[in-house]
């Protein structure tokens, strides 16, 4: 049977699956599966975009949580001036539409991007991974620091935002949105990094001498990966927040970086679906591990040794080479 036959098959298979989910967990009696559904979902898109630079261009970044942050405090500062009924900055409206947080959330994150990557990007190795922390930790402070806002204790959004009438509050609906903006989101990810665009990036990754002696502007083309890439975890970050209903400084921290990235290694560096795969082990490794005992980290660490040493590829070049076999 052809392989793109079989992959093709696969991913029709997956998404069947991902649809009947919500129906199926309900009637076996694990309804918090939706839940977790959900969470895997958006960490999937967060983790998918920070391979963007990490996979495919060869930057390691340490401040992407950054931009998850920026998604989510975009939906509560709107959310909050919506409910105070006053403009941010005496011009912005407030909303609690998705249609219009979404996009505010992934248009701010983006210039956020655009402003950290071109500072950043002007460096390269351990002082760009330096950087990009630094300046994640910056923005973190920044919003500790804003009591109009949370401060500390972080912003609460009362109502997820409102989406053509429907019943938003209702973690089933919310799931179907989140899926259908992944499907969405991964069709462009896909069609980026198989384009010229996708192919530069790649050389740039595996010598960026070589192409800059073709004439390619190898800043430029990182320079908008890394924005595109920032817009991609905006976009989680907003729909985190929508699905928590908060909004905190924890959401960019350092650690929250290390998550996303530890996620890309187990699902699989520089692949499409690996970092949707390693968000799925993560959330899964950690709602049963935290049950078992506070130090679930411990066992996260040794069965992360074990993919980076063994899987050859993470998750997803585990299950390809069986696959293969099949």
């Amino acid at each position: 049977m052809d392989n793109s036959f079989k992959r093709s098959a696969l991913l029709a298979g997956v998404l069947i699956a991902l649809i009947a989910l919500p129906i199926a967990a309900d009637a076996a009696g694990y309804a918090a599966l939706t839940s977790l559904a959900t969470r895997v979902l958006i960490y999937g898109i967060a983790a998918a975009s920070l391979n963007l630079v990490l996979g495919y261009g060869g930057m390691v970044s340490l401040g992407h949580a950054a931009f998850f942050g920026i998604g989510g405090y975009a939906v509560g500062i709107l959310y909050q001036q919506y409910s105070l009924d006053e403009p941010l900055f005496g011009f912005i409206s407030g909303s609690h539409q998705l249609l219009v947080t979404l996009p505010a959330a992934i248009i701010v994150s983006g210039v956020m991007a655009a402003i950290i990557g071109a500072l950043s990007l002007r460096t390269g190795g351990v002082q760009f991974i330096m950087i990009t922390l630094a300046f994640a930790q910056m923005l973190f402070f920044l919003f500790v620091s804003l009591k109009t806002y949370g401060g500390d204790d972080g912003l609460i959004i009362r109502r997820t935002n409102e989406l053509a009438g429907l019943n938003m509050r209702d973690k089933q609906v919310f799931y179907y949105v989140c899926l259908t903006i992944t499907v969405l989101f991964f069709l462009v990810l896909w069609r980026v990094v198989n384009s010229r665009f996708g192919n530069v990036l790649v050389g740039l990754r595996q010598s960026e001498r070589r192409m800059a002696a073709i004439g390619l502007p190898a800043y430029r083309y990182k320079l908008m990966a890394f924005v595109i890439s920032g817009m991609g975890c905006g976009l989680a970050g907003a729909l985190m927040a929508n699905f928590l209903r908060f909004a905190s400084p924890d959401m960019m921290h350092w650690t929250k970086s290390g998550e996303l990235m530890i996620m890309v290694i187990l699902g699989g560096v520089g692949t499409l679906f690996g970092p949707l795969l390693g968000a799925a082990v993560f959330t899964v490794l950690e709602s049963v591990l935290a049950s078992w005992t506070e130090n679930w980290q411990l066992g996260l660490g040794f069965i992360l040794l074990f993919v980076v040493l063994y899987t050859q590829g993470g998750v997803q070049a585990a299950f390809a080479r069986l696959f293969r076999k099949c």
